[in-house]
């Protein structure tokens, strides 16, 4: 995971809720210390009407409830703004909601329960670029792109290295950047370069597109392959 240094300029996080115990709320988030070799984070609450504007704003935090805000209103941030990251907080028992922000672009999903703590500790991890989602959901999306017809050549494609086919497919099995390291032997940083890589290759801008694309791709180098997540973190 790459992190901030902590001499950095702080980083700026808009928030998007109507209500106002709620804003306060999210603004509370941000009394705590920033976690060491993160960079200060500062709240920006308004409208996204005027959040949008920011050009040193590039995270921002939608409460989907408050807000108003659905996958449409998503869908749209990022045509306008597809330099702005989204945390989304949302309802936790609507799995094709959760599917869909993801999808849309939002880089980490919370419960609408989730404590600040855990709120805190995704928008750090979102601001130091990898990923916040649940994991049961990232199992059944690539479930459902891996259960299509089954197709008997690999359609044309960027050309992988051995290595990168490594990596790609210890991805798929939602094992963590540590992880893969270990499993090859290599270099956490290696492991980054391979999957920037990737991601170059495959046109993605996140792992979770990645995978998509892979599956979408017919990248997995056995015909009808099935995969099996494994617990790990999504960085």
């Amino acid at each position: 995971m790459i992190s901030s240094s902590t001499s950095a300029e702080p980083i700026r996080i808009g928030l998007l809720a109507t209500e106002p115990i709620r804003v306060a709320g999210l603004a509370s988030i941000f009394d705590q210390p920033s976690q060491e070799g993160h960079a200060q984070l500062v709240s920006v609450a308004g409208p996204l009407s005027e959040l949008l504007p920011l050009d040193d704003l590039k995270f921002l935090v939608i409460d989907l409830q408050s807000s108003g805000c659905d996958v449409d209103a998503l869908l749209a941030i990022g045509r306008s703004r597809p330099d702005m990251r989204s945390i989304v907080i949302g309802p936790s028992d609507d799995d094709e909601l959760i599917m869909k922000a993801i999808l849309a672009g939002a880089r980490a999903y919370l419960d609408q329960s989730a404590d600040p703590g855990t709120v805190r500790n995704a928008i750090e991890v979102v601001t130091s670029g990898s990923i916040w989602a649940p994991r049961r959901l990232l199992s059944r999306l690539i479930d459902r792109l891996i259960d299509v017809p089954k197709v008997t050549q690999r359609s044309s494609g960027p050309e992988l290295t051995a290595r990168e086919q490594q990596v790609l497919e210890l991805l798929l099995m939602a094992n963590s950047t540590r992880e893969i390291a270990v499993r090859l032997g290599i270099e956490q940083r290696t492991v980054k370069a391979h999957i920037s890589r990737l991601m170059r290759k495959t046109g993605a801008d996140n792992r979770v597109k990645l995978s998509m694309s892979a599956l979408n791709g017919s990248l997995l180098s056995r015909e009808g392959e099935r995969v099996t997540l494994q617990p790990g973190a999504v960085d």
